[in-house]
C-alpha cells in the first residue's frame, strides 16, 4: 500500500469518522506511543522492546479497540499506519510535535519540531497535538524548546486545535546523563511555565506526571487552572510497581483539573504481557466518580 498508493493515508484521513475532543463522561484515555521517534526504544530493561513495529501496532489496535479508550497518541508514521488499518475510527488523533531532541543526544533539550506541524494536524483532520518541553536552566537548548512551543502554542490556537504540553524540569549529571525532577516544586514550576505559553491559554491542555508522593498532587495542580491529563512513564519489570502506579493515578484523577490519562509503555508494555488487562484497569479508574466532577 505504501509502495504503490501513497495517496492512500491522505483519502483514509478524509474518510475517518471523528468525534469531539471531551467524550460525555468528561474524560480522557489516550494511549501514547510516540516514544520510537525521538529513539526511545527501551521498555522495562529492554532496549528495543518497542523496535518491533507490526508487534507494536498489534498492540495499539488491541488498546483502542478497548472500552473507555479514546484514542492515540503517536508521531506520524504510526497514526499512517493506523489510518490504513481503519483503528482510528471513532477515536482521536493526536500527533506528536517536536521529535528533535532524540534520546541520550548532546542536543537533546534543543528538542526541534520535527513531527506534526500545525498546519499538518489540520490538513489530516486531526484533532490535537503534544509537545513536550523539557528545560534544564544549564542547558541553552531549552530556550530554543521553549521559544519554539509557544510559537506551536499560537499556531494550534489560531487552527482551535488543543495542544498538550508536557512539561518538566531536568538537569544533566556528571555523567551528562538527563534526568527529570519530579519534586512538587519541580512539577509545579514546570506547571506555571507551561501554562503562560503563547498569547492565548485557550487551546492549552497539561500533560502531568505524578509526583513521587502523590498526596502532592493537590499543592502542584493548584499552580494552574488549565485541564490536566496525566502521563504514565516506563512501567519497569515488577507488577507490584504496576499497582502503585494506579493507585497514584487513582488519587490524582479525584482532582477538578485532572481529565484523564494519556499512558503508552504502562498500558501496552505491562509486566505481566496483559495488554486488554492493563488498559481495561486504567479505563475503570476514569469511570469512578464521573457523576461527581464538576
Amino acid at each position: 500500500m505504501r509502495a504503490r498508493h501513497p495517496e492512500a493515508v491522505e483519502e483514509a484521513a478524509a474518510r475517518r469518522r471523528t468525534r469531539p475532543l471531551l467524550p460525555e463522561r468528561g474524560r480522557l484515555l489516550i494511549v501514547a506511543a510516540d516514544h520510537p521517534a525521538r529513539g526511545a526504544l527501551g521498555v522495562a530493561g529492554r532496549p528495543y522492546a518497542m523496535a518491533d513495529r507490526a508487534d507494536l501496532l498489534g498492540r495499539l489496535c488491541l488498546a483502542l479497540s478497548r472500552p473507555g479508550v479514546d484514542g492515540v497518541l503517536a508521531s506520524a508514521d504510526i497514526l499512517d499506519d493506523l489510518l490504513l488499518l481503519g483503528a482510528l475510527e471513532d477515536r482521536l488523533a493526536v500527533g506528536s510535535m517536536n521529535r528533535g531532541g532524540l534520546a541520550g543526544a548532546a542536543f537533546e533539550l534543543d528538542d526541534r519540531f520535527t513531527g506534526h506541524r500545525p498546519q499538518d494536524l489540520a490538513r489530516l483532520g486531526f484533532d490535537a497535538g503534544k509537545l513536550l518541553l523539557r528545560i534544564d536552566p544549564d542547558d541553552p537548548g531549552s530556550l530554543t524548546t521553549l521559544h519554539s512551543a509557544a510559537r506551536a502554542v499560537d499556531e494550534m490556537a489560531a487552527l482551535r486545535l488543543p495542544v498538550f504540553v508536557e512539561p518538566f524540569l531536568c538537569r544533566r549529571d556528571a555523567a551528562g546523563r538527563l534526568h527529570t525532577d519530579l519534586s512538587a516544586e519541580a512539577v509545579t514550576t514546570s506547571l506555571a511555565i507551561a501554562s503562560g505559553l503563547g498569547g492565548t491559554s485557550a487551546y492549552t491542555w497539561l500533560k502531568v506526571p505524578v509526583t513521587g508522593h502523590p498526596d502532592e498532587m493537590a499543592r502542584v495542580m493548584g499552580a494552574t487552572t488549565l485541564p490536566a491529563v496525566l502521563l504514565g512513564g516506563d512501567p519497569g519489570a515488577d507488577p507490584a510497581a504496576q499497582e502503585v502506579t494506579y493507585e497514584k493515578w487513582r488519587t490524582a484523577l479525584r482532582l477538578p483539573t485532572v481529565r484523564g490519562l494519556v499512558v503508552g509503555r504502562s498500558l501496552l508494555y505491562p509486566p505481566d504481557g496483559d495488554v486488554a488487562q492493563a488498559v481495561d484497569k486504567a479505563a475503570s479508574l476514569l469511570e469512578e466518580g464521573v457523576g461527581t466532577r464538576p
